[in-house]
């Protein structure tokens, strides 16, 4: 039983992104040139990892939010691309940590360089998100990012303590979600209206945004760990739960479970391994977690939603709306 909708995202995001004129190439353009270094690892793995797809919702949120509030510089374009490197940089982190081979349907970065390959080149992808900060010098937009790096350092612990932990509640779970994901786009909406010298409210109209996207965004993309293919998703089915992650559908199957189905998931969760996955997904389905998951993430969707009344209708902010409810119609 499939939840989620049908897949719609290269005519959605194409079409988003054609609204930005020669934004999204520059964004591009800027990546690539802030790649380049004199040490042929460091280029060999950050181009691999970049140029291994993704959705790029993370600076497209800086170039709809600069516009949407009426930015006319290019400061946006630096912008967008140091949050993609610090999201790169994550990711590169996260997959040692995770022990995970595969990636967006590719292996891995670590699996092909090396852990350390992975971990040194994450860090050389926050190096320069910093020099790139300097660049745009504006003391607001490095604070917010700086901020937005040390929470998501933060949450990355965070998901550390509670994995193989059965007993973590549905707050310990989205508190890990906002410090892990949803900080980071909330930082990227923010950018936009700080670099168009908005007013407060509408800043804090972007915070509330970026934070609802960010946690409708990772509520899917748990729910997907049990209701998508392989293809789909580009991981392995299970990974979350070969990794000791007790996310939300986990979390509210063995709060609603029978006994043996309880049983079985904290099992799983606290030897974390995915040998009884088929099982699993069926005790997650009938104990109507999944659909529980997708409800949440709608009502964050619309919550996003709502945080944009206080901004001027424009086509950039209803591509702003179209990407809050593109979050949860996706199936990767």
């Amino acid at each position: 039983m499939h939840l989620l909708q049908p897949d719609s995202e290269a005519f959605d995001l194409d079409k988003i992104r054609d609204q930005l004129d020669g934004d999204w190439p520059a964004v591009n353009r800027e990546i690539r040139r802030q790649l380049a270094s004199d040490v042929a690892l460091v280029n060999s793995v950050a181009q691999y990892i970049i140029g291994s797809g993704g959705k790029r919702l993370r600076p497209l949120l800086v170039l709809l939010s600069a516009r949407a509030c009426g930015y006319t510089g290019d400061k946006h374009v630096t912008a967008a691309a140091i949050v993609e490197f610090i999201h790169t940089a994550t990711l590169l982190h996260d997959d040692v940590v995770d022990n995970s081979d595969l990636r967006r349907g590719q292996d891995t970065a670590n699996s092909v360089f090396g852990n350390e390959a992975s971990v040194l080149v994450g860090d050389f992808l926050y190096s320069r998100s910093f020099q790139m900060m300097v660049e745009i010098g504006q003391m607001r937009i490095m604070d917010v990012l700086a901020d937005a790096t040390n929470t998501i350092a933060e949450g990355e612990v965070l998901q550390l303590m509670n994995c193989n932990d059965p007993d973590t509640t549905e707050a310990q779970y989205l508190e890990v979600i906002y410090r892990k994901t949803a900080k980071l786009f909330e930082a990227a909406v923010l950018i936009g209206a700080i670099l168009a010298d908005q007013s407060r409210a509408v800043e804090d109209a972007f915070i509330a945004y970026g934070r609802e996207l960010g946690t409708a965004f990772q509520l899917v993309d748990d729910a997907l760990d049990y209701d998508a293919t392989r293809e789909q998703l580009g991981k392995n089915i299970g990974d979350d739960l070969a990794e000791g992650k007790p996310t939300l559908p986990l979390i509210y199957a063995l709060q609603r479970g029978s006994a043996r189905e309880q049983v079985v998931i904290r099992r799983a969760i606290e030897n974390g391994e995915r040998n009884d996955i088929e099982p699993i997904i069926a005790a997650v389905n009938r104990s109507g977690a999944l659909a529980y998951t997708m409800q949440r993430a709608r009502e964050a969707s619309q919550r996003a939603i709502a945080a944009l009344d206080r901004v001027p209708d424009s086509g950039c902010k209803a591509a702003l709306i179209q990407l809050a409810e593109f979050a949860v119609q996706r199936r990767y």
